[in-house]
């Protein structure tokens, strides 16, 4: 074995520190402590970044294609002859025609900004992320001078199922007296939450043959949406489309959110970085006790020495019981993070419950729930670390201990 029974008996009997010893005692705990904290703050952090990312990324996904391909003008009329040859191409798995406009959506004399998509129907019920997260009404009624909309626009309207809103397009008709907003009144068919406060708070579909009345675009629509197999993979099909299609412009989800998504990277390193510090701080401090132990134990070693132990020992003595600080603190930092993150969303109600402060705003973090993504390469990289600051902590004051003279430490006693 590499530590033999006696080294493991003289280390931990130094980590039990007598009174006169407290203090070296109290620096080994507070040590312990913040390798702990560092370590689980670490995991926490990482794991709900994690999740910020998969969230955001599926719902973005889940409502928005992947692929946007738009005509060499601004509208497409021959789209479904188009759709049915993007749809043979490798990688394609579904392709939706749409249109998209900005509008006013006004309601008991309350406004909101809203985005307006004209979809088929059958599109929209095809569409997992809506139709499994409809909350009120029933898709089934999205037929004609309908539209269905997200449940916090309704709410900020006053609206529900059944009642009617208004929409005012900023392209208005050119009269002899100006130009007039073009106004018209829909039913709400069904109000949707998908848990993204964005698309909950702005979005409202329309089916695809209103939409080409209001925003007068008879037999045409904006662009194709396109759904690919491998969302990683979209930039190579936008490829092969733009070639199938020979002039216009074809857009990929990471071009329409690069800086979303590059904002929540730089922010992830950042993080890491910072939190790593906390593990550092902890290691000096393991240092620091150590080396006050090895100073208080010089006696100790010395009579440890002339009664035969070699330098090894002694090096291997005082490395068990500051590496044990460090393990300790590391695997303690382990459980904590991963219950922590495990169970984070009941925790913050719980938070929540008894400051009656909302620690999670969904105005400001676009979504409604604190998510967490444990991922276990992350973890075990944050577990190495952990540990290999610990042992590197160790090692100098090791040395010190093993290079002390037993004439020198015992001339004075």
């Amino acid at each position: 074995m590499m530590f033999s029974a006696f080294e493991w008996m003289v280390a931990m009997r130094y980590l039990r520190a007598r009174r006169q010893e407290g203090f070296i005692s109290v620096i080994a705990w507070f040590s312990l402590l913040g390798i702990a904290l560092g370590v689980a703050t670490l995991i926490i952090v990482m794991s709900v970044m994690n999740g910020f990312r998969q969230e955001l990324l599926t719902r973005i996904l889940g409502l928005n294609g992947h692929l946007s391909v738009y005509g060499a003008s601004n509208t497409l009329k021959d789209y479904d002859p188009m759709a049915d040859s993007l749809r043979k191409v490798p990688g394609v798995v579904s392709v939706t025609p749409l249109i998209e406009g900005q509008v006013m959506v006004t309601a008991r004399g309350v406004a909101r900004g809203a985005v307006t998509r004209g979809i088929r129907p059958a599109d929209l019920a095809a569409r997992s992320m809506v139709a499994d997260n409809v909350v009120s009404g029933d898709l089934a009624a999205f037929t004609g001078n309908t539209v269905v909309m997200g449940s916090r626009l309704a709410n900020k309207l006053g609206v529900r199922v059944g009642d009617e809103v208004t929409l005012i397009s900023p392209k208005g008709t050119a009269t002899a007296f100006g130009t007039v907003p073009r106004m018209r009144a829909y039913k709400i068919a069904a109000t949707f939450q998908i848990g993204m406060y964005e698309y909950d708070s702005s979005f409202i579909f329309m089916p695809l043959k209103t939409a080409q009345v209001y925003f007068r675009l008879p037999g045409a629509v904006n662009n194709l949406e396109v759904f690919v197999g491998d969302p990683d993979k979209a930039r190579a099909v936008g490829d092969l489309i733009l070639k199938k299609i020979g002039r216009g412009r074809v857009h990929d989800w990471r071009q329409a959110n690069s800086s979303f998504f590059n904002a929540i990277q730089v922010e992830r390193n950042v993080m890491f970085l910072i939190l790593t510090l906390i593990i550092v701080v902890a290691a000096f401090n393991i240092i620091s006790s150590m080396i006050m132990l090895v100073k208080d134990k010089g006696r100790d070693i010395a009579i440890l020495r002339t009664m035969g132990a070699t330098r090894g020992m002694i090096m291997r003595i005082f490395f068990l019981s500051g590496a044990s600080v460090g393990v300790i603190g590391t695997l303690a930092g382990l459980g904590l993070g991963i219950a922590f993150a495990d169970n984070i969303e009941p925790i913050r109600q719980w938070i929540q419950g008894m400051t009656g402060n909302d620690l999670f705003a969904a105005e400001i973090y676009f979504l409604s729930q604190l998510p967490a993504v444990i991922d276990p390469n992350e973890v075990l990289a944050v577990v190495l670390m952990g540990l290999g600051l610990s042992i590197l902590a160790t090692l100098y004051p090791s040395w010190r201990a093993a290079r002390i003279d037993p004439a020198e430490a015992l001339r004075y006693e």
